[in-house]
């Protein structure tokens, strides 16, 4: 399943950490954050609570940076 959340950052260098951090999130099969367009598309593994996967995703991303924003 992919989904597109609408997020919060200030630089594309946190953007890009973000990026990471999601993907670095168990359940997450790809992440990917268009800065410009302040979104992240994420694809969850087969079975993968989607809500729950993306509390993990903005626990991680806010170790990144504690003022990002990612509208679940």
């Amino acid at each position: 399943m992919k989904k597109s959340y609408n997020i919060e950052v200030d630089c594309a260098n946190c953007a890009n950490k973000m990026e990471t951090a999601a993907n670095n999130t168990d359940g997450v099969k790809n992440a990917v954050v268009n800065f410009m367009a302040l979104k992240m598309n994420v694809e969850f593994e087969d079975g993968a609570d989607a809500k729950s996967v993306m509390k993990n995703v903005l626990k991680a991303c806010r170790k990144v940076e504690s003022d990002c924003e990612i509208y679940i």
